[in-house]
């Protein structure tokens, strides 16, 4: 159980200065070391890494429960539990920082289904990422060696670049190692695409770099593609026994142990509502960090926040279905996700219409089906799906129809097992986490402009321009995705700027 902390105030009394970056230096005796403001994957971490320093940590929420993006709950009919948000974790195994927690002794379990990820095609067959390398370029005919070359040394190399691939801008620890990801990482993911040859290839490498919610012809979306690929090679990509809520309450419990606090139903509009302490961490965006801290900010950090660009929004659907999802291709019935859109070229032109701000008739659309793996998620002989598709930023179109037919084009009689469905357009998207701001569920477009400058060009992304405040959120990098090194970098940034400790 996560335990909460009963003396923090929620008034004002802490009045918020005019003069810039005085609000620390000007305030009383510091009630915490550290307050951390949010409790998704980021915040968490921040919260761990600076209570793991020695530091007295209050971590605030502004809803009734902790997670952020890591919510599940009863969003159909009661018995199905369905993930809010995020789903399926690759990123979280291959985190340096949570691989370096003892998340299990707090509850934390994962299940890894042996096709991490299918990519079914019109005439019933399916492309496949499995955990062997070897079996998942065997599948893909011609293109084997292709593979295999692009993608047998990145699997090796990938516990000594996780650190700093996950991680801001810096001389990295393995320099030819990383010299060698960036090759191919800084290319698009339409000039990588040249390398293979067959439907199942392309279709397979389209399905991974879609990920990067963007057109497939921007620099960089290959290096999104490829770290997926390397991550179901190396680990997989698992469930969570009992929906992505269990990571939080592992992380919220680890906290706790470590004597941290916790404070929820508290949503922080000004710094003035905090209790007193040496640094603020926030896991929010640049526009929430302007509405909370602008005021302390200088006027060339106001500008940059306030020109940080936000990328594609999605609409989310959940269902609660009455058996599995009756997939034409057998594999596609064995993986825990499943991309659909067809052929490379045919997710490559939707993606590109869709930042365009059209709605497409086909869009890329990832699913998956926790419960065909963890049972503890639908009823005996019940199934949840979950699935999402890209949509122009800001959209409150309603997707559903166009999502089911996507999934009806590759599973006929899917729409005859429906017997529950909540779906979420943008803006309630963005109600249910203020963070996902007009439905981006990435903190921003992770482009060549903002892979590393997020959310500012500044010698330290998670520092502002206020002494003492720090943004922690998947607004700087690496970015989006549940692995908690936003948060642990924001914090390794303060514990050294504030408190003179270095991890």
């Amino acid at each position: 159980m996560v335990r909460c902390c009963s003396n923090l105030k929620n008034g004002n009394e802490h009045t918020t200065l005019s003069i810039k970056n005085t609000y620390f230096d000007n305030m009383q005796q510091p009630e915490y070391d550290a307050v951390v403001v949010g409790s998704g994957p980021n915040g968490l971490a921040a919260a761990i890494a600076m209570q793991q320093a020695g530091l007295s940590v209050l971590l605030v929420e502004g809803k009734e429960t902790i997670g952020g993006g890591l919510r599940s709950a009863e969003l159909t009919l009661p018995g199905f539990v369905h993930d809010i948000c995020s789903a399926i974790h690759p990123t979280a195994v291959i985190s340096p920082f949570f691989s370096s927690l003892p998340l299990a002794q707090h509850g934390l379990q994962f299940i890894y289904p042996e096709v991490a990820a299918a990519h079914p095609f019109d005439d019933g067959s399916a492309a496949v990422l499995k955990k062997s390398i070897q079996e998942t370029a065997q599948l893909l005919g011609s293109d084997e060696q292709t593979y295999l070359q692009l993608l047998q040394p990145l699997v090796k190399d990938l516990p000594q670049l996780a650190p700093d691939i996950l991680g801001p801008l810096r001389f990295p620890k393995h320099p030819l190692v990383m010299a060698r990801f960036g090759l191919n990482a800084l290319t698009s993911a339409t000039y990588l695409a040249k390398r293979f040859h067959t439907q199942k290839a392309r279709g397979l490498w389209a399905g991974m770099a879609a990920h990067a919610i963007q057109p497939l012809s921007n620099l960089t979306t290959s290096a999104i593609g490829l770290v997926l690929l390397a991550a179901g090679h190396a680990q997989g990509w698992p469930v969570p026994v009992g929906g992505s809520i269990a990571i939080a309450k592992a992380l919220a419990a680890y906290f706790v142990s470590l004597g941290g606090k916790i404070e929820t139903n508290f949503y922080v509009q000004k710094l003035n509502q905090l209790p007193p302490s040496r640094a603020v961490l926030l896991d929010v965006t640049p526009k929430q960090l302007l509405d909370i801290a602008g005021d302390q900010f200088s006027a060339l950090y106001k500008w940059q926040l306030q020109h940080y660009q936000y990328g594609m929004g999605v609409f989310k659907t959940d269902w609660a279905l009455d058996g599995p999802i009756p997939f034409t291709a057998a594999e596609c019935r064995q993986a825990g996700t499943v991309h659909l859109g067809g052929t490379f070229e045919q997710i490559a032109a939707g993606e590109k219409a869709t930042a365009a701000g059209q709605h497409v008739q086909q869009p890329y659309v990832l699913l998956a089906q926790q419960s065909l793996f963890d049972t503890s998620r639908a009823p005996h002989g019940k199934q949840v799906a979950w699935a999402y598709c890209h949509v122009p930023n800001g959209s409150q179109q309603d997707m559903t129809e166009i999502i089911e037919n996507q999934i009806e084009r590759y599973a006929p009689g899917f729409k005859k097992l429906i017997i529950g469905r909540h779906t979420m357009h943008t803006a309630q998207m963005q109600v249910y986490n203020p963070n996902y701001i007009g439905g981006d569920i990435n903190g921003g477009i992770q482009n060549i402009q903002q892979l590393y400058t997020r959310p500012a060009l500044r010698w330290s992304p998670y520092r502002t321009s206020a002494k003492g405040v720090y943004i922690c959120s998947s607004s700087t990098p690496p970015g989006g995705g549940v692995h908690g090194m936003c948060g642990f970098h924001a914090a390794k940034r303060a514990l050294r700027d504030v408190f003179d400790i270095k991890l």
